[in-house]
């Protein structure tokens, strides 16, 4: 797996390539906690169009990188979801939680016009 992380003003945007499993998720959790340790960081989008694979144990690192940034008043975002990836986020119900996007572009637009 590999993992790219940026920033846009108070979002943490991750892009993600490769399978997302029991693996890979430890490597995942690290780095996305690494680059919260930034405290202006509000907002995360997840760029998920590489991502081949997520199991249980990806749904996990959402969740409690969700819990994070919703102590601060942010979102979590996903966006570039390919259709199996699409499945895993409704059968486990991370979009009630989580909003999904068609790019990344998409998300900060909205992000940025909800004047967070």
């Amino acid at each position: 797996m590999r993992i790219r992380c940026s920033s846009d003003k108070h979002t943490l945007v991750v892009n993600i390539d490769g399978e997302l499993d029991h693996h890979t998720a430890d490597t995942l959790r690290d780095r996305v906690d690494y680059a919260l340790e930034d405290p202006n960081i509000r907002h995360i989008v997840f760029d998920l169009k590489q991502l081949k694979f997520m199991d249980s144990s990806g749904i996990g690192v959402l969740i409690g990188r969700y819990k994070i940034v919703s102590q601060r008043g942010g979102l979590v975002a996903v966006a570039g979801v390919n259709p199996q990836i699409h499945k895993v986020f409704e059968v486990s119900g991370l979009y009630t939680i989580i909003k999904k996007y068609k790019d990344v572009q998409e998300a900060l637009s909205d992000i940025r016009g909800c004047g967070k």
